[in-house]
């Protein structure tokens, strides 16, 4: 699993079938000290997390499985909210 921050959402007025009621958040990856980390993406998302949020993804085919209908293209989903980050010492 990555983290990332929600940034915004997209809208479509089209999708494919097996995307049918989902949203689709607008996702910056974060590192490990929450600053982002390369291009913004597109995920799914299955946990009605909203902007600014910080997220657990994933992506590949296991971001296909994190949807109920595990059938489809999707290449992120996201399948957590995060409540706190906690580091130990260094």
């Amino acid at each position: 699993m990555k983290l990332g921050r929600v940034i915004g959402s997209v809208m479509c007025t089209q999708k494919v079938d097996s995307f049918e009621g989902i949203k689709l958040l607008l996702l910056q990856p974060v590192d490990e000290n929450l600053q982002g980390q390369g291009d913004a993406l597109i995920a799914c998302d299955s946990v009605q997390a909203g902007p600014g949020d910080l997220v657990l993804w994933e992506g590949g085919r296991e971001a296909a499985l994190g949807l109920e209908n595990w059938y489809n293209p999707s290449d992120a989903t996201v399948m957590g909210i995060v409540d706190q980050v906690y580091r130990g010492q260094e």
